[in-house]
């Protein structure tokens, strides 16, 4: 078999009217504790921290920041600038939030296939 030759920077950029659109706001959807659950597991398994930011900072706008501020014994303030990323948030910091947004971090193995020797 030959190896493709496909380059990605090789692809057209799409001219797309965006006009008639909105944004996507998760926080729409994160309704229920299972909801969120499966919202934050998946955006943890992209193995990227903002992309796990962002979407505890959906879930706290789901639920009322001033409120996920609060129950995690911090100001709105900092609450923001934590969800805001960028810096190294502790795992302290993390771990409050998530308690705060009625959620904990699981651990489970990695599914890999078999590997053949």
């Amino acid at each position: 078999m030959s190896e493709s030759k496909f380059k990605p920077e090789d692809m057209p950029i799409l001219d797309l009217d965006t006009s008639g659109t909105s944004v996507y706001e998760a926080s729409r959807f994160l309704d229920s504790p299972e909801t969120i659950s499966a919202y934050l597991a998946q955006s943890m398994r992209s193995q990227d921290p903002q992309i796990l930011m962002k979407a505890l900072a959906e879930v706290a706008k789901a639920q009322g920041v001033n409120k996920v501020a609060e129950a995690a014994g911090v100001n709105r303030e900092s609450l923001y600038k934590t969800l805001k990323g960028g810096s190294k948030t502790r795992y302290e910091t993390i771990q409050k939030l998530m308690v705060a947004l009625g959620v904990e971090l699981t651990v489970q193995p990695i599914q890999r296939p078999l590997s053949v020797k």
